[in-house]
């Protein structure tokens, strides 16, 4: 390659390269720039967003209610503190999962589905450190939905979905 090509690939390059820049500092710039929205367009997106939130919000509660996550994990063989382990992981990636909607949410809602996150580890961690260390994962889900039958108000799940439900219906109104 002589010197002349060389020279005219290196302006093709500096061009194309110039160019690329210029159209990205365009793009960045429109993205900086304020929009001037109507309040009125705004809002129904921003409404949209709480409804979804909430009805994301109440799937995790149903997903982390104990007696349909031990329905769901159930697996034969498991030892207690096995089962412990899956259960607990669980209710932690489901939560995380959905961590960001505490964004589009009030308060008091998020507190409710992060204090049931937190009563449900809870729960299990408890009913768990009272079995021998040689029972199953089954005797640790037996027990854990004995105790929920016994009593029923000891989980927040339905209270949970109370709070989500009503929140969500005030935002419709």
């Amino acid at each position: 390659m002589d010197t002349m090509e060389m020279i005219g690939a290196l302006l093709i390059a500096l061009v194309l390269g110039g160019a690329l820049a210029y159209i990205f500092w365009r793009e960045r710039a429109k993205a900086k720039m304020p929009q001037i929205a109507s309040p009125a367009k705004e809002q129904p997106v921003s409404l949209q967003l709480q409804l979804q939130a909430y009805e994301r919000l109440t799937l995790l509660t149903e997903r982390i209610a104990l007696p349909n996550l031990i329905s769901r994990t159930n697996q034969p063989g498991l030892s207690v503190r096995e089962m412990q382990v899956m259960l607990v992981q669980t209710i932690k990636q489901e939560f995380e999962y959905n961590i960001s909607q505490q964004i589009y949410v009030t308060s008091e809602a998020w507190d409710a589905v992060r204090n049931l996150k937190d009563q449900n580890i809870h729960i299990i961690n408890q009913v768990a450190s009272f079995m021998p260390a040689d029972a199953q994962g089954s005797d640790l889900n037996r027990q854990i939905l004995e105790m929920i039958v016994q009593n029923p108000k000891a989980t927040l799940h339905n209270v949970v979905e109370e709070v989500l439900s009503f929140e969500a219906k005030k935002i419709m109104r």
